[in-house]
C-alpha cells in the first residue's frame, strides 16, 4: 500500500469536489484542517496516515448540504478508499471518525475513542474558531440567509439534532451556541493550547461587535 500515492490521489479527489465552494467548507478549509491535524498528530503520537486521510475526507459530503443526511459522507469515503484498495481496518476506522466527529448543535455524542479521531476533531474545531472561524461563520450564515444579529432572538440550547437542523437563528448566536464552547471541548493538549488564543480573539471580536451595535466606543 503506497501511502503517499493514496494521500496525493485523495487530495486531488477532494480538491475536485470542493474547490471554489463559498460557505467556508471549501478545499482550503480541508487543507487547513489537514495541516493542523498532521501538526497535532506529530505532537500526540497518532497514526499520521489515518489522520491525514480522515482530515482530507471529513467534509466530502457534509450533512449540512445534504438535507441533514449524515450517512453520505462516510459512504463516499468508504467507496473512495475501497477504490484505492486501502485496508478495510483503516477504512472502518476513518469512516467511524467521520461519522461521529461533528458537533451537531452539541446534541449528539461526538466523543472520539481513538487518538486519531481526537486529533482530527480538534483540527476541524480549531478551524471553526479564531479569525478564520469568524469569517467562516458569517460566510455560512449568509448562505443560510441568517440575520447577522437580532437582539430579539436569543441563543438556544437545542434538545436534539432535529431541532438544531430547523432552528431559526442568527450568526452571532452561533458563537454562544457553538463556537465559544469549543475551547473546552478540545481533546488534546496541543489542541487546547491553540484554542486558547483563538478563543480570546473571538471574545475581543464580540466586545467590538456589541460596542459598535450599541454605538459606543470600545477601548
Amino acid at each position: 500500500m503506497d501511502k503517499e500515492l493514496i494521500t496525493n490521489k485523495t487530495m486531488e479527489y477532494v480538491k475536485s469536489k470542493l474547490e471554489g465552494e463559498g460557505t467556508g467548507h471549501d478545499f482550503f478549509h480541508i487543507l487547513r484542517v489537514y495541516k493542523t491535524a498532521l501538526y497535532i498528530s506529530k505532537k500526540e503520537g497518532a497514526d499520521s496516515f489515518v489522520v491525514g486521510l480522515t482530515a482530507l475526507l471529513h467534509d466530502i459530503a457534509d450533512w449540512k448540504f445534504n438535507d441533514g443526511n449524515s450517512d453520505i459522507g462516510p459512504r463516499l469515503t468508504k467507496d473512495w478508499l475501497e477504490s484505492l484498495e486501502v485496508d478495510n481496518v483503516i477504512i472502518n476506522k476513518i469512516t467511524m471518525i467521520i461519522r461521529t466527529m461533528s458537533f451537531k448543535g452539541g446534541t449528539t455524542n461526538s466523543k472520539q475513542e481513538t487518538i486519531e479521531g481526537k486529533v482530527v476533531q480538534d483540527a476541524d474545531r480549531l478551524d471553526a474558531i479564531g479569525a478564520i472561524g469568524i469569517a467562516r461563520a458569517f460566510a455560512y450564515g449568509g448562505y443560510k440567509r441568517r440575520e447577522l444579529y437580532n437582539p430579539n432572538i436569543k441563543p438556544q440550547k437545542h434538545k436534539d439534532f432535529e431541532q438544531y437542523k430547523v432552528s431559526v437563528d442568527t450568526t452571532v448566536n452561533h458563537f454562544y451556541e457553538k463556537l465559544l464552547l469549543l475551547k473546552d471541548l478540545m481533546n488534546t493538549e496541543s489542541g487546547k493550547t491553540i484554542a486558547e488564543e483563538r478563543h480570546k480573539f473571538m471574545i475581543t471580536y464580540l466586545d467590538h461587535f456589541f460596542g459598535e451595535w450599541d454605538c459606543i466606543e470600545v477601548n
